[in-house]
């Protein structure tokens, strides 16, 4: 008799060698089975918009694995002209192509007995992912006819779907938008995209929980590029992190700036606009709904933080103005003109530097104004009428340091639902020296601050279209200006010392309150230029303020500004008159009492 140990290993043997010829066979059989199938479902779930091609499939069911080679997903372009007409067309098609598809572990028996595919995991190998996108005016309407849900496309083959994994390495990604007869496109690669837990059944759609059938997905893409249509900027990040579970965008080093230099710039616009350069190390938003973004292209979300970074603005006065009306497009005024929901809860500013700069067209210098480490937030970010009638402001509260130097904190209020753009401001600035608006004021209006401490600002404010009005209390001691000649061929450059001399004794209020204990209070009633855009207008009006607590009238401005070089001739002239000094302080005198002299009725009301 043979040793048990034989029998046993014998029947062993035999067992595997009929399993494996059960699989063999199955395999071979079931092969033409799942191919039919599987294309039958492409087809019948996209209605005949998508076709699917491979070389070849492998089919394991011992080990419950599939793996499809060169395979392809093909959108029919009749097909999709057919469901232009139908008003069935979907704005977005994809062209998938994958070096090999790899399912993983899935059990035959679940599918025989109980309808039901419950797979490990599925891989993608180099995938090359087109998306094409055709906005159709017709999915902006209210369809009654209701859409098949991805269940019920498979539910005559499947109870279930579940997938615990699926990964999607290197992808190579293309997006092409047709708009207008153009066509624009955005290349990105490498992209990785991760999703772990799809159930497709009967209640998944409703779960709160899933995504889309799913529980998490999870995008990389390590970086981007993309000219804009305008012809003029770029856009591009180093970082994008999607996580659908976290309900998290996280942007890295973004930046938006124009593609050439600003010489070229100007050059090419002709025309004096604003040019932006703007600079992020972080973009992140939290909450984000994704649900409602793609379905319906709206943004709500709970956070938008914009962290470490530099907002530069640009203006040439060497190039003409061809200038328009901006009645009507104050900030809240553009929120509420959106086609699309957007509601943010909290946008955070952390650290953030803003620069203006502008060039001038008389002196030909670039001067510029900043406020440095910008922090603060801004709330009820939103064009939602049902929210906006609970509470119908959004708010803006923030903190910097005006040209690096005094702290300067203001509040916002818009009312997102006022017919004539109405809304408030207020805010303080602390001690400083004036000598630092040098660097704006000389550039722009050869005017220099030779002294000057400001011991405090503050405004209180309100606005609509057409006007802005308020309070303004300037605190100050020793304000002394300089009026500069033209720069030298060594580019040197000397004050008007005699013009220089008489403006700070007669024109202007060295003090405030002065020497005689007498406050002055800014009564700001500042009618708006239609052309100004909101933020200059917001300048105007507090440049208004400061102006009347220095004493400087509109007259007085006029004749500071225009008239000052006629006044240096005088002087000068005078020094040449045989009566010498005495005629030329009767001259002078003639010239101060009627460019200079203070209107006494406009002095008196200034400072009630």
């Amino acid at each position: 008799m043979r040793p048990i140990w034989k029998w046993i290993l014998g029947i062993i043997a035999a067992i595997i060698v009929i399993l494996i010829s059960v699989v063999w066979y199955y395999s071979r059989n079931w092969k033409p089975i799942v191919e039919t199938k599987l294309k039958e479902v492409v087809y019948n779930s996209t209605n005949g918009l998508y076709s699917l091609r491979y070389d070849d499939l492998d089919l394991n069911i011992g080990l419950g694995n599939v793996t499809l080679t060169n395979a392809e997903l093909i959108p029919d372009s009749v097909v999709y002209q057919k469901m232009i007409l139908s008003k069935d067309a979907p704005n977005n098609r994809f062209h998938i192509k994958l070096k090999a598809l790899k399912v993983r572990r899935f059990n035959l028996m679940d599918v025989i007995s109980k309808k039901k595919l419950n797979i490990k995991s599925i891989s993608f190998e180099e995938p090359n992912i087109h998306l094409l996108s055709e906005h159709h005016s017709f999915n902006d309407t209210i369809s009654n006819k209701p859409k098949k849900t991805l269940y019920e496309n498979v539910k005559d083959i499947f109870s279930s779907v579940n997938v615990k994994d699926i990964n999607i390495e290197d992808v190579k990604f293309k997006y092409s938008k047709f708009e207008e007869g153009k066509q624009s496109s955005i290349d990105l690669d490498k992209i990785t995209i991760k999703v772990h837990d799809v159930l497709v059944d009967e209640t998944s759609l409703q779960d709160s929980t899933r995504f889309f059938y799913t529980k998490m997905v999870d995008v990389d893409i390590p970086g981007f590029e993309y000219d804009l249509p305008d012809g003029f900027y770029k856009a591009k990040f180093k970082g994008l992190k999607i996580n659908t579970r976290d309900q998290n965008i996280l942007l890295t080093d973004v930046v938006y700036q124009p593609k050439m230099n600003k010489a070229s710039f100007y050059k090419q616009k002709n025309q004096n606009v604003t040019m932006a350069v703007m600079k992020f190390d972080t973009l992140r938003v939290e909450r984000l709904d994704f649900k409602a973004l793609i379905d319906n292209q709206q943004t709500i979300a709970s956070k938008v933080q914009l962290k470490n970074g530099t907002v530069d603005l640009y203006a040439d006065k060497r190039y003409p103005k061809y200038p328009i009306v901006k009645v009507g497009r104050s900030p809240h005024q553009q929120i509420m003109k959106m086609k699309k929901l957007l509601h943010l809860d909290t946008v955070v500013v952390d650290n953030i530097s803003i620069t203006y700069h502008e060039m001038s067209g008389k002196f030909f210098r670039e001067g510029s104004i900043s406020f440095n480490n910008a922090n603060g937030v801004l709330t009820n970010v939103t064009n939602d009428s049902l929210a906006l009638k609970k509470d119908k402001y959004m708010r803006a509260d923030l903190r910097a340091k005006i040209m690096n130097a005094g702290n300067i904190h203001m509040k916002f209020g818009f009312d997102m639902l006022s017919k004539t753009g109405h809304h408030t401001y207020s805010g303080t600035l602390g001690a400083m020296q004036a000598t630092s608006f040098n660097r704006i004021l000389a550039p722009l209006l050869n005017v220099e601050l030779a002294s000057g401490n400001i011991k405090k600002i503050s405004f209180n404010m309100e606005g609509t279209d057409r006007k802005n009005w308020g309070e303004f209390r300037f605190d100050y001691s020793d304000l002394k200006i300089s009026l500069l000649n033209k720069r030298d061929e060594n580019g040197e450059q000397s004050s008007k010392k005699v013009v220089s001399y008489l403006v700070n004794h007669l024109l202007i209020n060295d003090s405030n309150p002065d020497n005689k204990g007498v406050y002055t209070i800014g009564k700001i009633n500042y009618t708006r230029v239609p052309e100004h855009t909101f933020f200059k207008t917001v300048w105007q009006s507090l440049l208004d303020g400061i102006k009347q607590c220095a004493g400087i009238s509109k007259e007085r401005e006029a004749k500071l500004m225009g008239t000052a070089e006629t006044g240096k001739d005088v002087v000068e002239k005078g020094k040449h008159i045989v009566e010498g000094a005495k005629d030329v302080g009767k001259k002078t005198g003639n010239f101060i009492k009627g460019i200079f002299k203070k209107d006494k009725k406009s002095e008196e009301d200034s400072k009630q």
